[in-house]
């Protein structure tokens, strides 16, 4: 009865753990022979009898009877007098099977039997919870904002399991409390010691691609493939699709009727503005696509560096750099080539980099930040625009506009 109260007395574990009683009693098994080997040495000669149905276990020690004073191996061998004691008729070479009670390991054996036991029906659990997310990765996963610390949301899902949505993995509009649903993708799972870490993502391309697979039918059915994702989180994306079927639009069917289909898309990225783009295996008519709206005149690829350089109108120039250089830098992650854009007109234009002797190096970057890198880029632009534009001093910015002058006036 004593083994029976202790396998019922974690009989919480098992219903709040989903443990069922075989994978109970192994683990049990499992922690009364640690127990075993640590007073005795060794486990080999005890049989352990579970029964699942009743919950119940008995242990038994197994010994050869030997003469009276030449018992070497205690765990082993029993003397003949001490076998009598259990039955009077036992003879030497004969095997005593003896029951070990509880009682027997000794009171601390026990308390560490049961901090063992808890340990292992935790260690259990956790593997399963590991094996479970770990399927997860990269797919869609929705839990409850739990806690809100400065650099991470903790979140519980609908089974209490605990993961963890960083600062850097959030849009940057992001905006919960407590008890909001959150939806991401399970970007990372790993194990720390024992206890496994469940990282969720909204920022990742393929958070993106997923949200395609669950609201657009032809994603979903396989119709409509989603070849490459390239995100600034919260700002812009550039989606390429392609279809397997000539008689269906991929860019209309996903984009639908006045943007129907993607409103919800933009709406859970914090308004992102996304761009569909049609795929394409020619390069140029990919560079061209992905550097949408802005229309191209020509490209001239240096396949082996992997450069293009763009020539386009003066007045479609701002729309391939886009607002802070969004759209430029996303067609070059989409497309894998470095672009250079350049003016219609501008061959007796001159790079800001030739200026370095009397411009700073960190003032040049300032304005390749907004996607003027030559001396004629810049000068058409006015000195308030400029301001309004960049983080440079007016002061500073004359003084560029009085260089880049004097060089044309020459």
């Amino acid at each position: 009865m004593e083994n029976l109260a202790l396998i019922d007395s974690f009989s919480e574990f098992k219903d709040d753990k989903l443990i069922d009683r075989v994978t109970l009693m192994s683990i049990l098994e499992d922690v009364f022979r640690n127990a075993l080997k640590r007073k005795y040495g060794d486990d080999d000669n005890f049989d352990i009898i579970i029964n699942p149905d009743k919950g119940d276990l008995e242990i038994w020690r197994n010994r050869v009877v030997v003469a009276d004073g030449e018992v070497e191996e205690p765990n082993q061998e029993i003397s003949l007098s001490d076998a009598q004691k259990i039955e009077a008729d036992y003879e030497i070479g004969e095997d005593v099977a003896e029951e070990v009670k509880l009682i027997d390991l000794g009171r601390r054996s026990i308390l560490a039997l049961r901090q063992n036991l808890i340990s292992k029906i935790h260690e259990h659990d956790n593997t399963n919870i590991f094996k479970y997310f770990k399927d997860l990765e990269g797919e869609i996963y929705t839990a409850e904002v739990h806690h809100i610390r400065h650099r991470a949301i903790i979140l519980l899902d609908d089974d209490g399991n605990e993961l963890i949505l960083p600062k850097e993995k959030q849009i940057p509009s992001d905006f919960f409390r407590k008890g909001d649903n959150v939806r991401g993708i399970i970007e990372s799972v790993e194990l720390k010691g024992n206890k496994p870490s469940i990282v969720m993502s909204r920022a990742h391309p393929k958070f993106l691609e997923k949200l395609f697979e669950q609201e657009i039918p032809e994603v979903f059915d396989g119709l409509i493939s989603v070849k490459k994702v390239v995100r600034i989180p919260g700002e812009k994306a550039k989606v390429a699709v392609d279809s397997y079927d000539d008689r269906i639009d991929p860019v209309g069917a996903c984009v639908g009727m006045k943007g129907s289909r993607i409103h919800g898309i933009v709406r859970e990225l914090g308004n992102e503005n996304i761009d569909v783009i049609n795929y394409t295996t020619n390069t140029q008519l990919f560079i061209t696509r992905a550097l949408s709206p802005a229309k191209v005149t020509s490209i001239k690829l240096d396949e082996e560096n992997k450069r293009a350089e763009v020539i386009l109108k003066p007045e479609e120039v701002s729309k391939a750099i886009g607002r802070g250089g969004h759209n430029i830098r996303l067609a070059g992650y989409l497309t894998g080539y470095e672009i250079d854009v350049l003016r219609e007109g501008a061959e007796e234009d001159v790079e800001l980099s030739e200026f370095k002797d009397e411009i700073e190096d960190w003032i040049i970057k300032e304005f390749e930040k907004i996607g003027l890198d030559t001396a004629k880029s810049v000068l058409e632009n006015n000195l308030a625009e400029l301001v309004k534009r960049t983080d440079l001093e007016e002061e500073t910015i004359q003084e560029v506009l009085n260089i880049l002058k004097e060089e044309f006036e020459d």
